[in-house]
């Protein structure tokens, strides 16, 4: 138990770290534990960072071992090697010793709870359990309760610390310090002081502390702590790198271009923190019968001691008290409010691991039930990224063609001249353009090497009466049409690409019958080119927001549970109106972060089945421990008063089917998604 070993902290500041506060959020998820209680899980936290694991452990289980050897000794000269010394007050004052290591933490936080109002807690029950079986002279059955019972909070204490690991780790990705070039000189400074503007130089194996933009030429990076991916991520000169990234190869300068509170990661630390505080349905539940159910069996527990005495002619109060003691041993509700949250509390983590981030348990609870997923086209199940697919070229060399259209795309920021622009490469060197004006709506004029060039869409074309094969008014792309000195010359394919993963995805889906629909922007003929080829049930194009907010507000009139996916920026509307919104690219989007309720953090269209999966797993376990919990306690409780069950069935009751939740629970961490 945490209380049995708080150790002084006298630099709160540094032990005020974000682990801590996360560990503060699970203890206060647990419903059963008291300020001061939350306090001791940061402490051992803390503890466990400075000092050797085992030492730590070997100390929080110290006072249970020395309780559980004054125990078995007492048991043994009463039982097997009887002691003429060994009765009245020594014997009593025996168990008493045995009793305090355990029993006294226990008692305080029983004192605490009243002091503050909160009477009837699972501290107040072991109390009075165990203190009863002394008065009715059961002095090891007293002190076995509370020994099992504190062994169980340990063990509570040590899956809690299991369940954040994965948090812990991500947690742990943002460096305090950086090397930062300031002239001829590498400085190290505090990451909270590195400003923006400021060059960092990372070596080899070395963490980004804040985001930046890569000054080097290429540099590769480990990703995995961020997106879960654990394939290199190779970034080019001007390309975004963010905090918590690893260097693999040789030194590279970054300049910072966020502060230290205002990165990706930081943001991602201040959900993974947040996500604790919304309970699931199930949880509330759970904690508000808990308040209810502890009084009751506490005075069902007075009456099975006292009612008897009207209907029972060979009454003797002593054994009815230990009827009663047994009924409220059994009775104590902490394998509930110990191991429910702790499920929620393992799958969020799971999922953390997987590189998805889900901002409470409640949202858990909703993947697990969703029965259709909406999902924009571009970002979501494309790459977002126009690349040429095919060039065509007609009186002309295909290499001409190239280099005349992509010379005037330079002109442009269009992401469809970027794409031809990329796609020619070095092919536009010593041309030169002028006269370059752009048609809005339309295209490009201009002159290259002083031909006259067109460049857009069909568009273009009849606006300057220039005839074209109009076998291309079918294709269902992005087409660029090119005319020469007047005269049609070709025309280019430019389409967005299909994320690798997004069959899979889909099939996934299907797999636990769920319905899958496309709402997008683009022409319809795209849009339903892609549901086709990913074998999606539903496709509609040329749709604004306020028409696929018109779209979700028809599938919620069927009661249907709705996931929607998208890029958190263009679809918030829809993103707040499902029942859970998913963001795609939640590294590169703040508004992402801010808006949805799930964030996948690289862009795999798989993550979506995963999140799913984990939300239906979490809750299998978690409805599992209910069963389980309510089953054996209601078996052992009728039992109890019938006087069939004694202390040690009463123990199993409590703490053995408590640690097998609580096992049952921590399995989610060892599953592979």
């Amino acid at each position: 138990m945490a209380h049995q070993h708080k150790q002084e902290v006298n630099d709160k500041e540094s032990c005020c770290t974000s682990e801590q506060k996360t560990a503060n959020k699970m203890s206060e998820a647990t419903g059963c534990c008291s300020h001061d209680e939350s306090e001791n899980y940061s402490d051992d936290d803390h503890d466990h960072d400075h000092s050797n694991g085992n030492d730590s452990i070997y100390r929080m289980f110290l006072p249970s071992i020395l309780s559980l050897l004054l125990l078995l000794t007492a048991i043994a000269f009463d039982n097997y090697f009887p002691q003429t010394w060994f009765v009245g007050w020594v014997r009593i004052t025996w168990f008493c010793v045995a009793y305090i290591p355990v029993g006294l933490p226990v008692l305080k936080e029983a004192f605490e709870s009243i002091r503050k109002g909160a009477v009837f807690s699972e501290f107040f029950l072991m109390c009075i359990a165990t203190l009863g079986a002394f008065g009715i002279g059961q002095y090891a059955e007293g002190v076995a309760v509370m020994l099992f019972y504190s062994i169980g909070e340990l063990f509570q204490m040590l899956a809690v610390k299991r369940a954040k690991s994965s948090i812990k780790a991500l947690l742990d990705q943002r460096p305090d310090s950086a090397n930062v070039i300031e002239g001829l000189e590498t400085i190290s400074k505090k990451a909270s002081d590195i400003t923006i503007g400021e060059i960092i130089q990372l070596k080899q194996g070395e963490k980004l502390a804040l985001d930046g933009k890569l000054l080097s030429k290429h540099a590769t990076f480990n990703t995995a702590a961020l997106t879960g991916e654990s394939k290199p991520d190779t970034k080019s000169k001007g390309e975004m790198v963010l905090a918590g990234m690893i260097n693999l190869n040789a030194v590279a300068q970054v300049e910072v271009t966020a502060i230290f509170t205002d990165s990706k990661l930081s943001k991602i630390l201040e959900l993974v923190q947040e996500a604790t505080t919304k309970k699931a349905t199930t949880e509330l539940f759970i904690r508000k019968f808990a308040k209810i159910y502890t009084p009751i069996v506490v005075f069902l527990a007075i009456g099975i001691c006292l009612l008897p005495i009207l209907f029972v002619e060979n009454y003797v109060f002593k054994d009815w008290l230990y009827r009663a003691l047994i009924f409220l041993v059994i009775s104590c509700p902490c394998a509930l409010v110990i191991s429910i949250p702790l499920g929620y509390f393992g799958g969020i983590g799971a999922a953390s691991k997987n590189g998805i981030l889900i901002k409470g348990s409640t949202f858990l609870d909703i993947l697990a039930a969703i029965q259709v997923v909406v999902m924009d086209k571009t970002g979501t199940l494309t790459k977002g990224v126009f690349k040429v697919q095919k060039v065509v070229a007609v009186g002309i060399s295909e290499a001409d063609l190239i280099k005349y259209t992509a010379a005037i795309e330079t002109k442009s920021t269009h992401p469809v001249g970027s794409a031809i622009i990329e796609y020619a490469k070095d092919i536009v060197k010593d041309t030169t353009v002028t006269e370059v004006n752009e048609i809005a709506g339309h295209g490009m004029k201009g002159l290259v090497d002083g031909k006259e060039i067109l460049v857009g869409s069909t568009k273009l074309m009849k606006k300057f009466n220039i005839s074209y094969d109009t076998e291309i008014d079918i294709i269902p792309f992005t087409i660029i049409v090119v005319a020469l000195n007047q005269k049609y010359v070709g025309y280019f394919i430019i389409a967005d690409e299909i994320k690798e993963d997004a069959k899979e995805a889909i099939q996934s889906l299907h797999k636990l019958n769920i319905k899958t629909i496309i709402l997008s922007g683009d022409n319809q003929a795209i849009v339903s080119l892609v549901a086709k080829e990913l074998n999606i049930d539903q496709a509609f194009g040329v749709l604004l927001p306020e028409n696929k907010v018109q779209k979700i507000s028809e599938l919620k009139e069927q009661h249907l549970k709705i996931a929607f996916v998208g890029d958190g920026v263009n679809d918030a509307p829809v993103i707040a109106l499902a029942d859970v919104g998913i963001a795609m690219g939640g590294l590169g989007s703040d508004a992402a972060i801010e808006t949805a309720d799930v964030v996948i953090q690289n862009d795999q269209p798989t993550k979506i089945f995963t999140a799913i999966h984990i939300g239906k797993k979490t809750k299998q376990i978690v409805w599992q421990n209910i069963g389980l919990a309510f089953s054996v306690k209601l078996i052992v409780l009728i039992m109890g008063a019938g006087g069939l069950a004694t202390m040690w069935e009463a123990v199993f009751a409590d703490v053995g089917v408590a640690l097998l939740a609580i096992l049952n629970a921590v399995r989610i961490q060892r599953m592979k998604f």
